[in-house]
């Protein structure tokens, strides 16, 4: 892409706004017809039955998660989820954002359907563990999202603060143990969506979601996690490609991280 054609994609307020807060959105960065076919792919991946190393729909379960389970890393296996993860669009404000070329760390796709419990405030470098640097979530609304049916909600300015040592979360609310408080005198925002819309934050910003409230809603959404090529190691989880497809293996960062819990695969909102 030309310095004009990303500028037209990602101008310099949104530049600034990730500088300042940790996040931007961009609107309409994919067209609602190619949101609707990212969504038949999932469902159709949904109605196959188990994937290798993700848990089986339960259709009788009463947790709604059960029901519809996530699916990480589909990228390996999906044809639409790897040439979306690798997408030339999020290739360019990536490449800005972060200055560097980007390396594709993890791909997974959310269905959230109606009654679903969201996950705790949190901060995606606790799981990703990428040193130097942090990572970069691209997070892409399939339909519209808001604070009903659990849409995200960032805390503007934490992506300048360290890794902060969890809390547990409330299991009522939350499907995930961690939970940040947010650092006195900081509150989160809502950051509401509409489908093609696309959401990037700083590895370090706290974010999370409440649960989905809504009795006919779901929430779908794709989220790729980004690293830059000057990354040096990175959570033993996560395996890195080039944004042309090609493996970039990356050493595993040593121990558990700065917590002594960081070992989880990130599953987050």
């Amino acid at each position: 892409m030309t310095a004009t054609d990303i500028d037209a994609i990602l101008p310099g307020t949104l530049r600034q706004d990730f500088e300042e807060d940790g996040f931007t959105v961009v609107r309409g960065l994919f067209g609602r017809a190619e949101t609707e076919r990212l969504c038949a792919t999932f469902e159709e991946l949904h109605a196959a039955g188990p994937m290798p190393g993700h848990l089986a729909p339960r259709p009788c379960d009463p947790d709604p998660l059960r029901r519809y389970p996530r699916i990480m890393q589909p990228h390996e296996y999906s044809a639409p989820a790897r040439q979306l993860l690798l997408d030339a669009r999020l290739r360019a404000v990536l490449e800005v954002l972060l200055g560097e070329e980007v390396l594709a760390a993890q791909s997974m796709f959310y269905f959230k359907p109606p009654g679903a419990r969201g996950q705790a405030l949190h901060q995606d470098n606790f799981y990703l563990r990428v040193e130097p640097g942090t990572c970069v979530a691209a997070w892409v609304a399939c339909e519209p999202i808001d604070r009903d049916n659990g849409g995200l909600e960032v805390v503007p300015g934490t992506h300048r603060m360290d890794l902060f040592c969890p809390e547990l979360a409330d299991e009522r609310l939350s499907f995930a143990r961690e939970y940040v408080p947010p650092p006195a005198g900081l509150t989160p925002v809502p950051v509401d969506l509409a489908p093609g819309d696309a959401l990037f934050f700083n590895g370090s910003l706290v974010h999370g979601s409440g649960p989905n409230r809504t009795a006919d809603r779901f929430r779908r959404s794709f989220i790729g996690h980004y690293v830059g090529r000057s990354a040096e190691r990175i959570g033993g989880y996560y395996r890195t490609l080039t944004m042309s497809g090609e493996r970039v293996a990356l050493p595993e960062s040593e121990g558990a991280g700065p917590c002594g819990t960081e070992f989880a695969p990130h599953g987050p909102q």
